[in-house]
């Protein structure tokens, strides 16, 4: 049987679940990032206390949830919670969460300089297909790598509004690499690309990196399609007053959930129809414009559309 109480704790923090079979459940993998649900979590408890998870891009895997909390560094509060509700723990975690110092790669070298190297050549080329301008390129400090882990990757830092490095994004330009995207063991509870937020003007939402540069003004990626602890509570203390959700239809339950916190707590939301597109598809003028042509949801556009999904 599933366990309930479990389901709960992980949707609130993984995003909500969509039940698959025999006890399993499917969430946006938090390591590889990837933009369908791949990580599988088994919710039937077996008779060793065991829930088996398992993502099935990047191959992260495990048979206790304490020890996956761990891993994504998820409130201590959380990791507590799901310790009290699974009797199996793979070991004797301490509930301690040590903060990793966010790193460029050593090998990282900026986009901006130019390299007689074949690797300089195609990312630049995977830049220019996505419409990434040198201007860009300048502005986030975009940079990639020839060798080691993040070898033949585009890598787009975040900095926090100090200027401090506070993540990095890697996109593998390597059409034939089968894993599109590497990301760092770090906590993603930050504010991405703060450094070049303006709080008294609208906000827009996106999913990731190259949607927030397409998009370009006043822009944050959630890394995924979840708003961590970090971004939420900043989106409900300031004085932003107009926040766009522009999110692919496949995380829609997330983005009306978004929706109706960010309403409750007054705010004049915007669900963005992407139809089918990414913004990074789609550009800057036609973003734009989509946007403005958005009109603010109301309570009962919002119910209309959750029972369109239910």
């Amino acid at each position: 049987m599933v366990n309930q109480a479990l389901v709960a704790t992980l949707n609130s923090v993984l995003g909500q679940g969509k039940k698959t079979s025999k006890g399993n459940f499917a969430y946006n993998c938090p390591f590889c990032n990837h933009h369908k649900p791949k990580l599988e979590v088994n919710l039937t408890e077996s008779e060793k206390g065991e829930h088996p998870w398992h993502c099935w891009v990047c191959d992260k895997r495990g048979k206790s949830l304490v020890k996956l909390f761990k891993l994504i560094e998820a409130p201590k509060d959380k990791i507590l919670e799901i310790r009290s509700l699974s009797k199996y723990t793979s070991g004797n975690f301490e509930i301690t969460v040590t903060e990793k110092k966010v790193e460029l790669p050593k090998e990282f070298k900026s986009l901006a300089l130019e390299y007689n190297t074949i690797e300089y050549k195609h990312a630049i080329s995977y830049l220019k297909r996505r419409n990434i301008t040198l201007n860009d390129i300048i502005k986030y400090n975009i940079g990639y790598c020839e060798s080691g882990v993040y070898s033949n990757c585009i890598i787009i830092p975040s900095y926090d509004e100090h200027g401090s490095l506070n993540y990095v994004s890697a996109r593998n330009f390597n059409k034939n690499s089968t894993l599109k995207y590497k990301n760092p063991d770090v906590s993603r509870d930050i504010i991405p690309f703060e450094l070049f937020i303006n709080w008294n003007l609208p906000i827009i939402l996106c999913e990731g990196p190259f949607d927030a540069l397409a998009i370009k003004r006043n822009v944050i990626p959630l890394l995924g399609k979840n708003i961590q602890t970090a971004l939420r509570k900043k989106l409900v203390t300031s004085k932003v007053q107009k926040i766009y959700i522009a999110l692919d239809k496949d995380a829609i339950k997330q983005a009306l959930n978004f929706c109706e916190t960010l309403m409750n707590e007054g705010k004049e939301v915007y669900l963005v129809d992407l139809n089918d597109k990414d913004p990074s598809d789609m550009g800057f003028e036609k973003f734009t414009n989509l946007i403005q042509n958005t009109l603010p949801l109301t309570f009962s556009n919002l119910l209309e559309k959750k029972l369109q999904i239910s």
